[in-house]
């Protein structure tokens, strides 16, 4: 039997010497305070380029889905289609057409006219009477005739189809209303962006000609507008819009590289990530509040006439996936902000890394004395722990930002995933020799 110095370190004694030497490595490198001291201008600077790139990660959420609601045409349709079921722009919707229809039909005209055909038949007085008595119950039962029609028409799966589609050809010129120009069913005038519904009034039309209403008939072919966003600032809004979705590209790789640039620079890179990771958290919450502000702010201005349930489901459908964004990205900054934490050397992060490792090493120990042999894997892990670490990183990172549109589920899940892949490698590095030496133990036992 060897020496008993000669036997290799136990799981548990290779993760507290481990530890150890981690926090004598930390101490070492806080043994020269002086150090510090020297690079002033160093420490600003790093402080200086965080601060610009939680900025410009605020700004690049915006670019990204101003970007995507003018370029992509199933983003575009994915935010605006859901209106077409929303009870309150459907309420909108209706009472626009209803208007349209009833200024066309000319309701108090018809009776008008069912009153002289009356009284030129020579009917009796009693009756010329009671007709004119029922004028305001006829003219109601017509105005509700028209009004239900319409509503039937938007609430049926009719509308939700001419909806989508319309939206979906009009999307080549959303780009051109956003910056003013442009014609087609989408407009830019009167500083309000506003879609043409006539394929409603047309099928409203047919229905109450069908219903036996047959001056509707004469109802002739009008262009009707419903207004999707009004406002007497979208003159501003617009141009900045344009210039947020022509550096929609630019601005995530721009804040990226500003961000690496100042944790490079800091003198402390891991308290420098968790910083970062905290001010571009604050960044993103500055925005989701500002996005609700926002919101009363809209609806306060909003023109006479307009609907403030339908103006309100409107704004939220078109921010839904910047907030998501916003959730994403700060999902994302404080996931990093707190693994940097973790991987410091203060008594809570070495009680978390601890305990994870001595659960996986006692799994690890089972495992073995089951018959599992790890061999040359075990030492592979063991020798390339810190690469493959690394490369469990760069592959999370990648798929983050190469992903069209990532979710806060997006962002949860690859965090689990990488969690698992450190756990996967924690399991499997058994140490150069440990797993031979093992082997020999539950041979001999």
């Amino acid at each position: 039997m060897a020496h008993s110095g000669d036997e290799p370190l136990s799981n548990r004694e290779r993760s507290e010497l481990d530890e150890l030497r981690h926090r004598v490595g930390a101490l070492e490198k806080g043994a020269h305070p002086r150090t510090a001291r020297h690079h002033p201008f160093r420490s600003a600077g790093a402080v200086l380029l965080i601060l610009v790139a939680a900025l410009l990660s605020l700004l690049s959420v915006i670019a990204v889905w101003a970007n995507s609601i003018v370029r992509d045409t199933d983003r575009y349709v994915a935010t605006v289609g859901p209106l077409a079921s929303d009870p309150d722009v459907q309420k909108a919707v209706t009472n626009r057409v209803t208007d349209v229809v009833l200024a066309q039909i000319d309701v108090n005209a018809l009776v008008k006219q069912l009153q002289d055909a009356v009284s030129q038949k020579g009917v009796p007085p009693k009756a010329t009477q009671l007709v004119g008595n029922l004028q305001a119950p006829i003219t109601n039962g017509l105005k509700q005739l028209v009004s239900g029609t319409v509503q039937r028409v938007v609430a049926s799966s009719a509308f939700e189809k001419v909806w989508v589609e319309g939206n979906r050809r009009v999307h080549a010129t959303v780009d051109k209303a956003l910056t003013g120009e442009g014609g087609g069913a989408v407009s830019l005038k009167n500083d309000e962006v506003a879609i043409d519904v006539a394929p409603i009034v047309a099928q409203v039309k047919q229905r109450l000609v069908d219903a036996g209403l047959g001056v509707a008939a004469k109802i002739p072919d009008v262009h009707t507008n419903f207004v999707v966003v009004q406002s007497k600032d979208i003159g501003k809004i617009k141009t900045y819009m344009r210039i947020l979705e022509i550096m929609g590209s630019w601005l995530p790789v721009i804040a990226l590289l500003v961000a690496a640039a100042g944790v490079y620079t800091a003198f402390n890179r891991r308290h420098a990530l968790i910083g970062t990771g905290l001010a571009v958290f604050v960044a993103m919450l500055v925005l989701g509040i500002t996005l609700t502000v926002f919101r009363d702010v809209y609806l306060d201005h909003l023109p006479r006439g307009a609907s403030p349930a339908a103006a309100g489901a409107v704004y939220d459908a078109l921010i839904k996936f910047l907030r998501a964004g916003v959730r994403a990205l700060g999902a994302v900054a404080l996931i990093t902000a707190v693994g940097a934490f973790l991987s410091g050397p203060s008594r809570i992060a070495v009680y978390v890394r601890t305990g994870c490792r001595r659960s996986i090493g006692a799994l690890r120990d089972v495992a073995v004395s089951g018959g599992l042999r790890l061999g040359a894997v075990g030492r592979f892990v063991h020798r390339f722990k810190g690469w493959i670490g690394a490369a469990i990183l760069v592959i999370a990172a990648v798929v983050l930002f190469t992903w069209s549109y990532p979710t806060t589920a997006v962002v949860v899940w690859t965090t689990v995933v990488v969690l698992v892949g450190f756990a996967i490698r924690e399991f499997l590095d058994t140490g150069s020799g440990q797993d031979a030496a093992g082997s020999r133990r539950t041979a001999a036992t």
